[in-house]
């Protein structure tokens, strides 16, 4: 396909079609910064509520940089993926801290940040500061490899590179920020993954997938993943209306988020083996046992169950708190906790 041509019918196709969505009425660096952050791995549809509400209660950066951390991961629960909160905070302070409030206005400076990768670097350079830095991601992989008919596999690392000497070599000088809006809608509304709307597609004359029959192939991936199966037992210790839990810790997944007393293992246990494995069982009575809830990560399967127990004096209590390092809390301090949202709808079903 003609370069020149693929340029021009994307962003007229872009002036008809754009999405209608709050961080594109803006060029402040602060909002563009926190939408691309919040989209990473996210929905539009999904992700736009948390970028309302941050907005909403973090209206600058130097908002943000003075919140403490638990503020920050409470807000962004259940969206997943919780280093990106850290670094969005950490980002914030650096921000504050060594560019007085205000985000540096090229590339390379932007890559220096926490958390801002090449393609968050460009999404800000080209869209609040003009510059003229191609965004690559998933869409645009899709878009440049069926436009172009690019058969580089796109699980290597070395392609990366082959799509944005492409994509930058595309990129129109006077209008970096629009073309980048551009690509990624066609690539979110248009040439989607499966079932892409070819038919109505304004490059589909020219389109090297299209008029091969091609569509399907493209892009290659061939890097699988191995999914890991986890079977998590969460224990609830209760007692006088008050439940204990404790900060996850490590660099594992929802550091700093809080849960219950874990018991995990890697293959499915029976309730009776699961509270025989806490000591002294006879300090405690039954309340319940949950179903087991499955919940997908990237990566893993983790398998749920909740088992709910009710302590029989206070000095159990207290002894536990001591023994697994957890905490009492009410159920109105817990609803103020940052959690994983596999125990926050736990949590909703059996107590709220």
């Amino acid at each position: 396909m003609d370069r020149e041509i693929f340029v021009n019918q994307l962003i007229r196709w872009y002036s008809h079609q754009k999405r209608d969505l709050p961080w594109r009425r803006t060029n402040d660096p602060y909002k563009i910064w926190l939408s691309e952050i919040i989209l990473q791995q996210t929905r539009v549809n999904q992700g736009m509520p948390y970028y309302l509400n941050f907005v909403e209660k973090y209206p600058t950066v130097n908002d943000l940089a003075e919140a403490q951390e638990q503020e920050v991961l409470r807000l962004w629960q259940g969206l997943g993926y919780y280093s990106r909160a850290r670094n969005l905070h950490s980002c914030a302070k650096m921000v504050v801290g060594e560019y007085d409030g205000q985000f540096p206005n090229k590339f390379e400076e932007l890559l220096k940040l926490k958390g801002i990768g090449r393609y968050t670097a460009a999404a800000i350079a080209s869209m609040a500061f003009n510059q003229v830095n191609a965004v690559v991601d998933g869409n645009v992989y899709r878009v440049l490899s069926r436009v172009f008919g690019l058969f580089d596999d796109i699980a290597e690392t070395k392609s990366a590179k082959v799509f944005e000497k492409l994509a930058n070599e595309l990129i129109p000088k006077d209008q970096p920020g629009e073309f980048n809006q551009a690509i990624m809608d066609f690539g979110a509304i248009q040439c989607t993954p499966k079932s892409p709307a070819c038919a109505i597609c304004p490059l589909s004359d020219s389109c090297c997938a299209f008029n091969k029959g091609e569509i399907e192939q493209l892009p290659v991936k061939t890097k699988k993943v191995k999914v890991k199966k986890l079977f998590f037992n969460y224990i609830i210790f209760e007692y006088n209306g008050e439940l204990l839990l404790h900060e996850r810790i490590g660099n594992g997944i929802w550091k700093g988020l809080y849960q219950f007393h874990l018991e995990e293992t890697l293959k499915r246990s029976s309730e009776e083996s699961v509270l025989n494995s806490l000591n002294s069982p006879d300090r405690f009575t039954l309340i319940d046992v949950s179903e087991e809830v499955k919940h997908v990560l990237t990566h893993r399967q983790i398998f749920a169950r909740f088992f709910r127990l009710r302590v029989n004096e206070l000095n159990t209590f207290a002894n536990i708190q001591k023994e697994l390092n957890l905490k009492a809390y009410s159920l109105e301090q817990i609803q103020e906790l940052p959690k994983p949202i596999l125990i926050e709808n736990y949590l909703k079903k059996a107590f709220y």
